[in-house]
């Protein structure tokens, strides 16, 4: 196997890449008495328009596919869940669907391998009918009623909704009622034939294991398969411009919601990201972190109770900034970041709170790598970006001023900034 090694962290990663075509990383953890694996698909619910290997033509399906998807391959042919099957094993099973990954996943101390055993059999073996599939449509309906009736996620949604044009990226996860209608079994197979073949997946799998025979482990539960070759995925073409500045929505809240997004030009390049996405949490940090000028006067005054955050959410091809939190007035935090983020331009950066940050950010980064979950999860996400998560702690050394001063001007500009706001 491929050995890639941190000496900062003292971790090594097992890589290998199968015949089949299928990407097995394994990360030991000696004396470490949790275990966790992940298995993941370089597909999500952006990947709504593409080309089947092998075809010549473009197949679009219905917004929600991949989480579907996901809700359907636990239920096998016998009748049995496995999710339920995973939970009387004594292991804490899931999965998960993003814009980009679709993930199934375990963490136990014991039972280990019959837990195993289980996630690589119903990941291999799809079941749908058309009674299966027309039933899960009601469960997810549900569920998207429920997301509809969620102050936290309406708000996020919403900004996304004015942010972008048409990237899929500003649809949910879940889809519509009327889109998840559309769906069909021969739908659900076609994708799962198109994604979840071999060579556009990777398993991740962290603990006291020996990594060679960890992969054996891999490979004699895999069905025989092979990769099926480079799948074409096509996105609408999308203007650098924002659809509005501001969107409201009135819904039972305590408080006022709200979120800040920035749209920001996505790079392909994984170095250049990992820089990126290191500099802008740096710069949150500086701007709206609990340690800032800012935050400290807008909690002073009252007009926020809590806290207030910010992330970087970001592909080969969408990227944006989010700010988020509560406060009494909402468009007042709006204009106080603005004018935040033109003092910073004007006055410059402050050496000292970019060396302080960095530090903390840092050893949040060296945290990281005490826990299982996050090391994998890491490694899965960021390996389909063509990222080796090793990156952040090397490249944390090639960020400066210069850089941080460079990526506040690019990235942190008014015309590309919209809030939502939800409100009683």
């Amino acid at each position: 196997m491929q050995v890639i090694e941190n000496s900062k962290v003292k971790e090594k990663v097992y890589l290998e890449k199968l015949p089949n075509g299928l990407t097995v990383m394994v990360i030991p953890k000696k004396g470490m008495k949790k275990k966790y694996m992940i298995w993941g698909t370089n597909y999500g619910s952006n990947e709504n328009v593409f080309i089947v290997p092998g075809e010549g033509t473009k197949t679009e399906v219905p917004n929600g596919v991949a989480h579907f998807l996901e809700h359907k391959l636990f239920e096998q042919e016998n009748g049995t869940n496995s999710l339920d099957t995973l939970t009387a094993l004594g292991v804490d099973a899931n999965a998960f669907t993003t814009n980009d990954v679709t993930a199934y996943l375990f963490g136990c101390t014991d039972n280990f391998y019959p837990a195993m055993d289980e996630l690589m059999d119903y990941v291999q073996n799809p079941y749908f009918t058309d009674e299966n599939v027309e039933k899960e449509k009601g469960i997810i309906g549900q569920e998207i009623m429920m997301y509809d009736d969620s102050p936290d996620w309406k708000v996020y949604l919403n900004a996304m909704q004015i942010l972008y044009h048409n990237h899929p990226v500003k649809i949910d996860v879940v889809g519509t009622i009327d889109s998840i209608n559309q769906i069909s079994k021969e739908t659900l197979y076609k994708c799962y034939q198109t994604f979840y073949n071999l060579s556009n997946m990777a398993i991740v799998i962290c603990g006291d294991f020996e990594p060679e025979s960890m992969l054996e482990e891999v490979k004699k539960r895999l069905k025989e398969g092979k990769g099926k070759g480079e799948i074409q995925t096509f996105y609408p073409e999308e203007p650098d411009t924002i659809v509005k500045e501001k969107i409201e929505q009135k819904m039972e809240v305590s408080q006022p919601m709200y979120t800040i997004a920035i749209k920001v030009k996505p790079t392909d390049n994984p170095e250049e990201m990992v820089k990126r996405d290191i500099a802008i949490q740096i710069l949150l940090e500086l701007l709206v972190g609990k340690s800032s000028s800012l935050y400290k006067q807008l909690y002073d005054e009252g007009v926020i109770s809590g806290g207030i955050g910010g992330s970087y959410e970001f592909s080969e091809n969408y990227a944006h900034v989010i700010i988020s939190g509560q406060a009494k007035e909402p468009e007042e935090v709006y204009s106080r970041i603005k004018r935040e983020i033109n003092r910073q331009k004007q006055e410059g950066i402050s050496e000292k709170d970019f060396h302080r940050i960095q530090k903390k950010l840092y050893g949040e980064y060296v945290k990281d790598y005490n826990d299982v979950e996050n090391i994998a999860n890491m490694f899965l996400t960021k390996y389909f970006m063509g990222i080796n998560s090793f990156a952040y702690l090397n490249e944390m050394d090639n960020i400066n001023v210069e850089y941080l001063t460079q990526v506040l001007n690019d990235v942190f500009k008014e015309e590309k900034m919209v809030i939502s706001i939800v409100k009683n």
